[in-house]
């Protein structure tokens, strides 16, 4: 019986390990999103799936995890996105970008900051000095003159810029600074607490 035992934990380790041989190939892998795992070897960024199987190739020099079945990839120092195929939705050619956040997704280059939609196309323009991920369909974006506000996905204004900083809503409140006290904020723009 000990034998058959250890005979079984042997084989069952066995299984695991060759089942998993595929992440000593890499140098990195990062935990699983959208059932892809972003993957490092030489310097160069891809993605595998679960299996190991390399979906996206290691041809770029940085990535972040997938969102919204969207990953974030830069070649030098311009960022773009590829999809769970490996196709370039938009290439390289933002400063900075975010992850996707309700079919949104931050673009910037330099000091102006605008929206993507899901099929790589300018949503919004980059006509702010930073923004926030979309969240209970509005984003928090800073103007010009460095007032924080509130824009729907169509860009239009509905919590107005005067805010000294303000963060995406979570759990339906946004939290700001105004005349540097922090605030909760509703989607009206009412505080709902100090």
């Amino acid at each position: 019986m000990k034998t058959q035992l250890l005979l079984l934990s042997f084989l069952a380790m066995s299984v695991y390990t060759l089942g998993q041989s595929w992440v000593k190939k890499y140098d990195r892998i990062d935990g699983s999103n959208d059932g892809l795992a972003l993957v490092k070897k030489d310097g160069k960024f891809g993605f595998v799936n679960e299996q190991g199987k390399l979906i996206v190739p290691l041809i770029y020099d940085e990535a972040t995890a997938f969102s919204e079945e969207k990953g974030a990839v830069a070649v030098g120092d311009k960022w773009g996105f590829v999809d769970k195929n490996g196709k370039e939705i938009v290439k390289p050619q933002f400063h900075d970008v975010y992850s996707f956040h309700e079919g949104m997704a931050v673009v910037g280059n330099d000091d102006d900051y605008g929206f993507i939609d899901s099929t790589g196309k300018i949503a919004i323009p980059l006509h702010y000095i930073y923004a926030g991920s979309f969240s209970d369909g509005i984003a928090p974006v800073c103007n010009k003159k460095g007032l924080w506000g509130y824009i729907d996905k169509n860009g239009k204004e509905v919590i107005p810029f005067r805010y000294h900083y303000a963060t995406p809503f979570t759990d339906s409140v946004g939290r700001v600074v105004l005349n540097g006290i922090r605030y909760y904020i509703d989607k009206a723009g009412n505080i709902v607490k100090q």
